[in-house]
């Protein structure tokens, strides 16, 4: 039997030439159960979406799968992948796994990773989940994402850097720099107006990453866009308030009619498109 993590069981498939590792959900569930599947952000793994995972999978299939070069995936030709290579990769994992039109939610990076499969091969996915996309374009340089990264620390959980520094201990700093390096090169921008797919953006008020003049931009460039915005969140909602999260996202998943609310005092909530 494969081994486990709480309600996950660790899967491994051969995809264009490599053996990629991913998180499965073990519950029995009903043939009619939404598919999930989570993508990490940069120099890390799947390690930190696994509270997120727990939490999805009573009530859905759940896929946390390890890119190429990360986690416990192996790393092709002794390079890391750029951001549409790294979709290419995703793509060919759903088609090894049998996936055919699943929900897609990234976190920080993998928000970039999941637009570019998304604008690039829109019959091949449901719903899109962005919580926390990065990069913001006015802040497209390596110090200032590390300021802004040291200014949203205080508000994440503590637990989560030891999760985070393991992921970056085995790649070694130079690695997670040329990864960090990549992710900065893609201009999310450019492949959010060509996600037709219904998208929700969401993003922690405390997000120094993510600021909400980005986020309302990213939102108004997607064609199908709405935005809802987390009191008290901050970049990786996911591991910090995963019972949270969830409660913010599943309407849309499973009905596609959440409403765009600040969720903030002294600001009133409008209402979204509907699709």
């Amino acid at each position: 039997m494969p081994p486990s993590i709480g309600r996950l069981i660790s899967t491994w498939a051969p995809v264009h030439g490599l053996r990629l590792h991913a998180l499965a959900s073990a519950e029995t569930l009903s043939p009619n159960t939404p598919t999930v599947v989570l993508v990490h952000g940069v120099a890390v793994s799947s390690r930190y979406l696994v509270p997120l995972a727990e939490e999805l999978a009573p009530r859905a299939r759940v896929f946390v799968p390890d890119l190429p070069g990360y986690g416990r995936s192996a790393r092709p030709a002794g390079r890391d992948l750029t951001v549409p290579e790294l979709a290419d990769a995703l793509l060919g994992w759903l088609d090894r796994v049998g996936l055919d039109r699943p929900h897609l939610l990234g976190n920080s990076f993998g928000c970039q990773v999941i637009a570019a499969l998304a604008a690039r091969h829109p019959d091949r996915v449901g719903r899109l989940v962005l919580q926390g996309p990065t990069f913001d374009p006015d802040a497209r340089t390596a110090w200032r994402q590390a300021l802004r990264w040291l200014a949203v620390v205080p508000f994440e959980r503590s637990s989560e850097g030891l999760v985070l520094a393991r992921d970056v201990w085995d790649l070694g700093p130079a690695r997670a720099f040329d990864m960090i390096r990549k992710g900065l090169e893609d201009r999310i921008e450019l492949n959010l107006p060509r996600v037709t797919a219904p998208t929700l953006v969401v993003r922690g008020s405390r997000d120094a990453i993510v600021p909400q003049r980005w986020a309302e931009e990213a939102t108004r460039l997607l064609p199908h866009g709405r935005l809802v915005v987390l009191v008290g969140a901050a970049h990786t909602i996911n591991y910090s308030q995963p019972a949270r999260l969830v409660a913010a996202i599943w309407p849309f998943l499973t009905e596609g009619t959440l409403a765009v609310t600040y969720q903030s005092s002294g600001r009133p909530g409008r209402r979204a498109r509907q699709r």
